[in-house]
């Protein structure tokens, strides 16, 4: 991607007096540049989330490196257990008190700084997009963007990226009432080449004994039996698993949807041999939860949406497969 600077600059200073408009079709470049700018730029520091809802705080230090061979990242976290995950373009390794593991990358997934989708235009259909202010963060002046959403179904997300290179600094979801219910923010930061990168993955190294327990042999399913008749507009399937589960006699349905900043995934499980199944909704955070029992399976929907959207999503799963 050709990021032109001074045009973006220039953009930012005509528009300083006009924050309040809706972002127009030839400033999407600015978007752009935001969503790239994670991918392409070297920079190391240390970044703090909260769960504005249970308190629960995570520091985390991000380390990415982008050379000839494509994009490095070394994520660590810094409070409570070891954890650690080093990715090269051709491997993922997951390190912890336990030792190390070789384990797949998770597609789609969506990790701080790297929140914004590459397609913009899917954003605009479903957000009202706008520049609300300037500020700093991490000691960095960053233009802000709010991501309002055109119906009830979805938070709200505000941005901070830095003004040069469109990094962004910090991320905040915002609910109905106006309470943030999560964040993201460098406390910290270097940008540039002058990056430690001792840590990177050179040579193939040698695979641990150590097992995951999240890693689990995925088969890819072009077709479902299942319909899901209330999934929000602008919501599009962007992946369909199915895969199986220990101690259980049939795989799991896995149907993941996105807007380009919330997901939506749903679960659809035999309930044979299951005890105590947990029904109703839960929430951790912007995480909300739902499960209902129909057709003799349980059926989950897990969301970073408000709890209306994913009880709504999950009491219109219904068997549209031959008996």
């Amino acid at each position: 991607m050709n990021y032109n600077y001074l045009i973006l600059l220039a953009y930012f200073i005509s528009a300083a007096t006009s924050f309040a408009d809706p972002l127009r079709d030839d400033q999407a470049e600015w978007l752009k540049t935001m969503a790239f700018a994670a991918h392409q730029s070297n920079y190391s520091g240390t970044f703090v989330y909260q769960d504005g809802v249970g308190g629960h705080v995570d520091v985390s230090r991000i380390t990415h490196v982008v050379d000839e061979n494509g994009e490095h990242e070394r994520l660590e976290k810094l409070n409570g257990e070891r954890r650690e995950i080093i990715s090269s373009p051709n491997q993922v390794w997951l390190i912890t008190n336990q030792g190390k593991v070789r384990i797949e990358r998770r597609k789609g997934k969506r990790i701080f700084p790297a929140l914004l989708p590459e397609q913009i235009l899917m954003l605009k259909e479903n957000y009202v997009i706008r520049e609300v202010a300037e500020d700093r963060v991490a000691g960095i002046h960053v233009h802000a963007v709010l991501f309002k959403p055109k119906d009830n179904l979805r938070y709200t997300h505000k941005m901070w990226a830095d003004s040069q290179t469109g990094l962004l600094l910090k991320a905040v979801v915002i609910d109905d009432r106006d309470r943030i219910i999560e964040q993201y923010a460098f406390t910290e930061l270097t940008l540039g080449d002058k990056i430690d990168r001792s840590w990177m993955i050179v040579e193939p190294l040698a695979q641990s004994s150590l097992k995951s327990p999240n890693v689990v042999p995925v088969l890819t399913a072009k077709t479902t039996d299942w319909q899901i008749d209330a999934i929000p507009s602008g919501f599009k399937m962007t992946q369909h698993f199915c895969y199986p589960l220990k101690n259980r006699n049939r795989p799991v349905t896995h149907l993941v949807f996105s807007d380009g900043l919330a997901g939506i995934s749903v679960f659809i499980e035999d309930l044979a041999g299951r005890e105590n199944v947990n029904v109703g909704l839960s929430s951790q955070g912007v995480i909300q939860v739902y499960s209902r029992v129909a057709w003799n399976k349980l059926i989950t929907v897990v969301g970073e949406v408000p709890p209306n959207t994913v009880i709504q999503v999950g009491d219109s799963v219904r068997y549209a497969g031959v008996e």
